[in-house]
């Protein structure tokens, strides 16, 4: 299977499919948050774009309100960034910004949960990490990109709840919102097959319970190279 296409960037008339994709949210403020999220996520929004509230407000058929909260919470997530007088820029997620920061810090996180889950992990808990694959594994069928990137999440965060760290977990949900970015870059470059038989291999090296095992496993299966350079992402506005 060749690696997943990713959505279509234009807006605002695609933007529909990622408000349908948010519209589950709930609360306005909360569906807005999410809509704009997965645009950044995806692309549809490129790096350094201006995320104009009127604008914004005009497309999603809201009031600026709601968009002005959600600006703040992915300001808060480190999805975008406010400048006076400019309004909120989107930040990208760089090679450097992956390999220089979030990989040694997933590195640090991980190397250290799954060594403590090893001897904590119950059949319940393997169970849940085998249904991440099936997702994955559906995910592929569908060419769903962003539930592969939510089962590949969720995944590595059953581990860490289960090594009982809650300051690791703590500090693994603050940086999420740039590592669900920078999964959502590279796996687009990758196959859906590479990404699930990483996860069997590194499910098999859990269940031996041996740390040396499980550790490499996790190693090789987090430090990966960088993808080809993304092409650049041209919105739409009407």
């Amino acid at each position: 299977m060749t690696a997943p296409t990713p959505p279509d960037a234009s807006l605002p008339a695609e933007m529909t499919a990622v408000v349908e994709a948010g519209a589950k949210a709930g609360p306005r403020v909360q569906q807005v948050t999410e809509t704009l999220r997965l645009a950044i996520i995806s692309g549809r929004f490129e790096p350094g774009e201006r995320l104009i509230e009127s604008v914004l407000s005009t497309e999603l058929g809201t009031s600026r309100g709601p968009v002005r909260e959600a600006l703040r919470q992915l300001e808060n997530e480190g999805l975008v960034m406010s400048f006076p007088y400019r309004g909120a820029v989107v930040l990208g997620v760089s090679d450097d910004e992956v390999h220089e920061v979030l990989i040694p810090i997933r590195l640090t996180l991980e190397r250290t949960s799954f060594a403590r889950a090893l001897e904590k992990m119950t059949d319940d808990d393997f169970a849940e990490l085998g249904k991440q694959i099936w997702l994955m594994e559906q995910a592929g069928k569908g060419n769903d990109l962003l539930k592969l990137v939510e089962a590949d999440l969720a995944f590595h965060e059953i581990v860490i709840l289960a090594s009982g760290q809650l300051h690791t977990l703590q500090i693994w949900r603050t940086i999420e919102p740039r590592i669900r970015a920078y999964f959502y870059r590279y796996e687009r470059f990758r196959s859906f097959e590479e990404t699930v038989e990483e996860h069997r291999a590194l499910l098999a090296a859990l269940q031996t319970r041996d740390p040396a095992i499980a550790l490499e496993q996790l190693e090789l299966h987090i430090d990966v190279p960088a993808p080809p350079a993304a092409p650049k992402v041209k919105v739409k506005r009407g």
